[in-house]
Protein backbone atom coordinates (compact mmCIF):
# COMPACT_ATOMS: atom_id res chain seq x y z
CA UNK A 1 0.00 0.00 0.00
CA UNK A 2 2.84 2.41 0.59
CA UNK A 3 4.35 1.83 -3.02
CA UNK A 4 0.72 2.81 -4.14
CA UNK A 5 1.11 6.18 -1.89
CA UNK A 6 4.15 7.08 -3.84
CA UNK A 7 2.97 6.13 -7.06
CA UNK A 8 -0.06 8.64 -7.08
CA UNK A 9 1.58 11.80 -7.16
CA UNK A 10 4.28 10.65 -9.22
CA UNK A 11 1.76 9.39 -12.24
CA UNK A 12 -0.13 12.49 -11.55
CA UNK A 13 3.10 14.73 -12.16
CA UNK A 14 3.84 12.54 -15.54
CA UNK A 15 0.47 13.07 -16.33
CA UNK A 16 0.89 16.99 -15.71
CA UNK A 17 4.22 17.29 -17.53
CA UNK A 18 2.37 15.23 -20.67
CA UNK A 19 -0.25 16.85 -20.84
CA UNK A 20 2.04 20.84 -20.67
CA UNK A 21 4.02 18.73 -23.63
CA UNK A 22 0.94 18.37 -25.70
CA UNK A 23 -0.21 22.33 -25.94
CA UNK A 24 2.06 22.67 -29.44
CA UNK A 25 3.89 25.16 -27.90
CA UNK A 26 6.69 25.76 -26.25
CA UNK A 27 6.70 26.47 -22.66
CA UNK A 28 7.19 29.90 -21.75
CA UNK A 29 10.03 30.26 -18.88
CA UNK A 30 7.22 31.01 -16.03
CA UNK A 31 5.79 27.80 -16.66
CA UNK A 32 8.94 25.81 -16.66
CA UNK A 33 9.50 27.40 -13.12
CA UNK A 34 6.51 26.68 -11.72
CA UNK A 35 6.78 22.74 -13.25
CA UNK A 36 10.05 22.51 -12.07
CA UNK A 37 9.77 23.54 -8.87
CA UNK A 38 6.27 21.68 -8.76
CA UNK A 39 8.20 18.44 -9.37
CA UNK A 40 11.47 19.07 -7.07
CA UNK A 41 8.65 20.52 -4.02
CA UNK A 42 6.35 16.85 -4.78
CA UNK A 43 9.36 14.66 -5.12
CA UNK A 44 10.61 16.35 -1.63
CA UNK A 45 7.51 16.51 -0.33
CA UNK A 46 6.98 12.60 -1.06
CA UNK A 47 9.87 11.96 0.83
CA UNK A 48 9.28 14.02 3.60
CA UNK A 49 6.07 12.43 3.96
CA UNK A 50 7.21 9.11 3.84
CA UNK A 51 9.36 9.81 6.77
CA UNK A 52 6.20 10.93 9.02
CA UNK A 53 3.97 8.35 7.42
CA UNK A 54 1.99 10.38 4.88
CA UNK A 55 3.72 10.68 1.38
CA UNK A 56 0.55 11.49 -0.54
CA UNK A 57 -0.19 14.72 1.66
CA UNK A 58 3.84 15.38 1.61
CA UNK A 59 3.63 15.47 -1.88
CA UNK A 60 0.95 17.56 -2.38
CA UNK A 61 2.16 19.94 0.17
CA UNK A 62 5.39 19.99 -1.26
CA UNK A 63 4.28 20.28 -5.07
CA UNK A 64 2.06 23.21 -4.15
CA UNK A 65 4.55 24.86 -2.57
CA UNK A 66 7.40 24.06 -4.69
CA UNK A 67 5.14 25.39 -7.56
CA UNK A 68 4.11 28.52 -5.86
CA UNK A 69 7.96 29.43 -5.30
CA UNK A 70 8.86 27.88 -8.63
CA UNK A 71 6.35 30.57 -10.26
CA UNK A 72 7.87 33.26 -8.25
CA UNK A 73 10.95 32.36 -9.90
CA UNK A 74 9.91 31.55 -13.36
CA UNK A 75 7.86 34.79 -13.52
CA UNK A 76 11.05 36.78 -12.34
CA UNK A 77 13.39 35.44 -15.01
CA UNK A 78 10.81 35.95 -17.58
CA UNK A 79 10.21 39.63 -17.02
CA UNK A 80 14.03 39.79 -17.22
CA UNK A 81 14.10 38.02 -20.52
CA UNK A 82 11.23 40.09 -21.50
CA UNK A 83 13.14 43.38 -20.22
CA UNK A 84 16.10 42.41 -21.88
CA UNK A 85 14.95 42.19 -25.43
CA UNK A 86 12.97 45.24 -25.23
CA UNK A 87 16.67 46.83 -24.30
CA UNK A 88 17.88 44.48 -26.99
CA UNK A 89 15.46 46.16 -29.78
CA UNK A 90 16.06 49.52 -28.65
CA UNK A 91 20.01 49.41 -28.97
CA UNK A 92 19.24 47.77 -32.56
CA UNK A 93 16.93 50.83 -33.27
CA UNK A 94 19.29 53.46 -32.43
CA UNK A 95 22.03 51.61 -34.72
CA UNK A 96 19.84 51.99 -37.32
CA UNK A 97 19.63 55.66 -36.31
CA UNK A 98 23.42 56.14 -36.05
CA UNK A 99 23.70 54.49 -39.38
CA UNK A 100 21.25 56.72 -41.38
CA UNK A 101 22.73 60.07 -39.52
CA UNK A 102 26.58 58.59 -40.43
CA UNK A 103 24.70 58.13 -44.44
CA UNK A 104 23.49 61.45 -43.92
CA UNK A 105 26.59 63.64 -43.26
CA UNK A 106 28.54 61.69 -45.49
CA UNK A 107 26.18 63.05 -48.52
CA UNK A 108 26.48 66.73 -46.92
CA UNK A 109 29.93 66.68 -46.88
CA UNK A 110 30.15 64.80 -50.92
CA UNK A 111 27.97 67.65 -51.64
CA UNK A 112 30.17 70.47 -50.07
CA UNK A 113 33.10 69.11 -51.18
CA UNK A 114 31.40 69.07 -55.28
CA UNK A 115 29.56 72.39 -54.66
CA UNK A 116 30.91 75.45 -57.00
CA UNK A 117 32.73 78.02 -54.77
CA UNK A 118 30.23 80.95 -53.92
CA UNK A 119 30.57 84.03 -55.13
CA UNK A 120 32.13 86.43 -52.76
CA UNK A 121 31.07 90.43 -53.15
CA UNK A 122 34.12 92.63 -53.40
CA UNK A 123 34.37 96.00 -52.04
Amino acid sequence: MSKHRLAVPGLLMAGLLTLAGCTGQPLSTREKGTLGGAGLGAGAGAIIGAAIGSPAAGAAIGGALGGITGFAVGNEMQNQEIANQQTQTQLQQQQQQLEQQRREIEQLQQMQETAPPSSQATE
